[in-house]
């Protein structure tokens, strides 16, 4: 009889709920019942309300139990669990779960099927094959097929990767770079490190195609040090990627020190350069003269990590997914006080209350939802009341909001929305790279001038003065961090007014 396959997930998530002493559990229990396993610690599906999720092999798909704590497997064998026995933590199939069956999975295909650190198991879940395809195409064929792909950059600007492509590979250079961004420091954000935990070949095989389209044999992945699962996963990844000789492509990790602004792409490139993270002025753009001065692609790890199935199965797959200027799918990360948070990846024109309500839940704590935040502390604070605008990037822009990196926030109704619009001034502040005098000096200023609306003085006028501090914030910032922060101000002050003073 062969051993019973049984799939624990590693994932850093899962890990903060007990994954592993439900892993050491499993494996002790079945060890005093004589019943030989193979333990697999997978990623995670994405389904964190029911972390640890154990699945269990079966002829006719994986079986789902959870959340488990090691108390419960006793009870689990007890009741037969690894032929699908029925217990009260059991959910049926995985794949038929709502929450799961109903998304469209492209970058997080793999993520829960396989061993993360198996080349083996990524190459037979499809893994390897875009690369095989770039390797023999020409350069200029792969940036077309990208460009035509219709993909953009999900960590947050959603500019063309093709574009950004093209540029680095028509400057004549010696040396060339692909950078990944892992700097994932959005609240309510996760997606990145799910991926590199779970699926790190998808992001470094995006890499390697990058390389060879625009010339380039040397990458970096710039990671959060928050992120110490994360980046322990993919230094194994990149050691067996680089040990199985797959490509001529080499890549270093390198952590970063825990600044937000690093998450701009010229701050993480002096960052990486072993500079203080600061914003660089532009032009010159980094793929004209990035790292160390020579053309660089930055992408976010998402962008890269749909390259290697767009090459796969060609642009037109990819482009039929989604709605108007925004291609392919969106991962979509639900936190906050939210009864079902996770990760939902879905084609591009979803609704918000598709995803809050159908995927969501509604709010864990029973309360009317009052806000979401969407795209991290720097994003607009939509109502309830417009919980039905098509999650994409030109309807976000043209609600005064955005996409972001696909992170949502939701706030019940005890939310004090003059409190988050303070906290919007005061994350700047501390986070400012402190380049340029409106964010440097505007986000402090900001902050005094909430505490002053806060306490009732003279409300109308100060209000005044936070609104033209916004537009001089907004216009006269040399990035985003600046740029972005009366984002979440003003929409506060514009859906919240009874917040404010204000009738």
């Amino acid at each position: 009889m062969s051993a019973f396959r049984i799939f624990v997930p590693i994932d850093a998530a899962a890990q903060s709920v007990g994954a592993n002493e439900v892993a050491a559990a499993i494996t002790y229990e079945a060890s005093q019942r004589n019943v030989e396993i193979e333990l697999v610690r997978n990623g995670s599906r994405g389904m964190l309300w029911l972390e640890p999720l154990v699945e269990i092999e079966t002829g006719g798909g994986r079986i789902a139990f959870g959340p488990v704590t090691a108390n419960d497997v006793v009870s689990l064998f007890d009741a037969g669990f690894l032929e699908g026995g029925e217990h009260r933590l059991g959910h049926g199939p995985t794949e038929a779960i709502p929450y799961f069956a109903n998304q469209e999975r492209l970058s997080f295909a793999r993520c829960g099927l396989i061993d993360p650190l198996s080349l083996a198991d990524y190459e037979a879940q499809g893994g390897l094959a875009g690369l095989l395809r770039a390797l023999a195409m020409q350069p200029q064929e792969v940036v077309a097929e990208i460009t035509e792909s219709g993909l953009r950059g999900r960590g947050g600007a959603g500019f063309p990767t093709g574009i950004k492509w093209k540029t680095a590979l028509e400057q004549q250079a010696e040396q060339k770079y692909v950078c990944a961004n892992a700097d994932e420091g959005d609240s309510g954000t996760f997606a990145d490190r799910m991926l590199m935990e779970g699926d790190p070949f998808a992001l470094i095989e995006g890499m390697a195609i990058a390389g060879h389209a625009i010339g380039a044999d040397k990458g970096y992945i710039y990671i959060r040090s928050e992120y110490p699962h994360a980046v322990a996963t993919m230094r194994r990844a990149v050691d067996i990627w680089h040990a199985a000789g797959l490509s001529d492509f080499r890549i270093e990790i390198r952590m970063g020190g825990g600044a937000y602004i690093c998450g701009e792409e010229s701050s993480m490139l002096e960052s990486l350069e072993g500079k203080r993270g600061q914003v660089r002025a532009k032009p010159p753009i980094p793929a004209i003269s990035g790292l160390f001065g020579k053309p660089t692609v930055v992408n976010n790890v998402l962008t890269l990590a749909a390259v290697g199935d767009i090459l796969a199965k060609g642009a037109a797959h990819y482009r039929d997914f989604g709605m108007g200027r925004s291609r392919g799918t969106q991962a979509f990360q639900l936190a906050g006080d939210v009864a079902r948070g996770g990760l939902v990846e879905k084609t591009f024109g979803v609704t918000l209350r598709e995803l809050i309500e159908d995927f969501g839940g509604g709010t864990r704590s029973g309360r009317p939802l009052r806000a979401v935040q969407a795209g991290g502390p720097l994003g607009a604070y939509i109502p309830a009341s417009g919980l039905d605008i098509e999650m994409d990037y030109e309807a976000l822009t043209a609600a005064g909001a955005m996409l972001g990196h696909g992170g949502l926030v939701l706030f019940n109704d005890s939310v004090d929305m003059a409190k988050q619009a303070r906290f919007a001034f005061e994350f700047c502040a501390i986070e400012s790279c402190g380049k340029c005098t409106p964010c440097r000096i505007g986000a402090v200023r900001g902050k005094e001038v909430m505490d002053k609306v806060i306490a009732g003085e003279d409300r109308e006028s100060n209000l005044a003065l936070v609104e033209d501090l916004c537009e001089i914030m907004t216009d006269g910032s040399l990035c985003a961090m600046g740029g972005l922060t009366p984002m979440p101000v003003l929409s506060a002050l514009r859906h919240f007014p009874e917040d404010f003073g204000r009738e």
